[in-house]
């Protein structure tokens, strides 16, 4: 389920920006950007994630910056410079050349400039990092909730279409039964005046016939996938998989149910509860 959230703090010695960002996914797959003062909080950071959203595509930034800043970010060898000064310009009087340069040449050379690496975080920062990324991780999870009654709402709206569609097939299914009975009996009606056969088998092929063509339990069993289906919708967190089989069985029955009608006018319902579960199913994807 897509979210977002975002929690930012400043006063006078540092800014601070937390962004929390959610993508569908099965699992959880979090990503994190961070300070390098930071990265000893990484399995932290994933603990208070996780705690919060438990499915998704997640990646966690987290901006922070000093607004006074007393130490450089490289530091200098002094000496190391000086020495590599005075030898090239010792070098450069013994052949005449121009020694303007000399003090960019001995700044590069080798070991003179390092790069500092930044201090661990002190703990009072820490603990103002963690109240914020708790704050933009409960955004984020307000977003994909308000996301999730959007959803509730088409899917309810889904399952009336299904519903609709059933009633009609339902009503649909006598007639079509009495429609069978009657090209049976025209067709048959002079043939078995004629012709010498036996009736018990010919009684017990019939009934075989007709329960190959009875839709009677797969409408019960749609109509209690629907119940099932919209049930689940009403209860706690963790139904998207729930959510997803019932789709599946749901989408079974409707085929069936197309496939042992063989009627057109029956036909013209399933093709629209086909549709409608489908975009069921797509936006089954976004629930967690």
């Amino acid at each position: 389920m897509t979210g977002y959230g975002l929690a930012s703090f400043e006063d006078d010695t540092f800014i601070l920006s937390v962004e929390v960002k959610t993508l569908n996914s099965k699992f959880l797959d979090l990503s994190i950007r961070s300070p390098k003062q930071f990265s000893d909080k990484e399995q932290e950071i994933r603990n208070m994630v996780s705690a919060v959203l438990e499915r998704g595509k997640v990646n966690v930034s987290i901006d922070f910056s000093r607004k006074v800043g007393e130490d450089l970010p490289v530091g200098f060898n002094v000496s190391l410079f000086s020495s590599y000064y005075h030898k090239y310009l010792e070098m450069s009087n013994l052949v005449g050349a121009d020694s303007k340069d000399l003090f960019k040449i001995a700044l590069q050379s080798p070991n003179v400039m390092t790069q500092v690496t930044e201090k661990t975080s002190a703990a009072e920062e820490w603990e103002v990092v963690k109240k914020y990324l708790n704050i933009a991780l409960i955004n984020c999870d307000g977003f994909r909730r308000d996301e999730g009654n959007v959803l509730e709402k088409k899917f309810k709206e889904n399952l009336s279409v299904l519903r609709s569609g059933l009633a009609s097939i339902s009503k649909e299914d006598p007639i079509r039964k009495e429609r069978i009975r009657l090209r049976i009996r025209n067709n048959f009606k002079e043939w078995l005046e004629e012709n010498d056969f036996d009736k018990n088998r010919f009684e017990q092929e019939l009934i075989y016939y007709f329960e190959k063509v009875d839709i009677t339990e797969e409408i019960v069993r749609l109509s209690t996938h629907l119940d099932y289906f919209e049930k689940n919708l009403k209860e706690g967190t963790n139904q998207g998989k729930k959510l997803g089989f019932i789709s599946q069985e749901i989408g079974r029955e409707i085929n069936t149910i197309g496939s042992k009608a063989n009627d057109a006018n029956i036909q013209k319902h399933v093709i629209v509860m086909k549709d409608e579960l489908e975009k069921i199913k797509e936006q089954g994807l976004n629930i967690i």
